[in-house]
């Protein structure tokens, strides 16, 4: 093989790599949140969405959970991850999340969900 087709070969296993795994987003809760039925303490997790669940993992202590979301595809995309909440007593409860840099916005309800905390 030559140079060119090494190159080629391994660009294209990268692109693959890339596409193939799921990624994640930033999300940044500056008080108790409520997702679904889960209750978020304030911190930095990262946030993954595949197949109707999201999953949010701390980044201090690398634990998820997860919820079951309802994934929407909207037209144009989203300049930067935002969180839509309203405030439910001390806590925010979060009705969706939409992710920067993609089409793609996740909506909560307060259905049950799964914890790995």
């Amino acid at each position: 093989m030559t140079k060119k087709s090494l190159l080629l070969v391994g660009f294209v296993s990268a692109c693959s790599l890339a596409l193939a795994g799921t990624k994640s987003y930033d999300v940044v809760f500056d008080q108790q949140a409520i997702v679904g039925t889960l209750q978020l303490a304030p911190g930095e997790y990262k946030l993954k969405v595949e197949n109707g669940t999201a999953t949010f993992t701390d980044v201090r202590t690398s634990k998820s959970v997860s919820a079951p979301a309802k994934v929407e595809t909207v037209s144009t995309k989203f300049a930067h991850t935002a969180v839509d909440a309203f405030r439910e007593g001390k806590t925010d409860r979060i009705a969706a999340i939409q992710l920067g840099g993609s089409t793609t916005k996740v909506e909560f309800s307060a259905e049950t969900a799964q914890s790995g905390m």
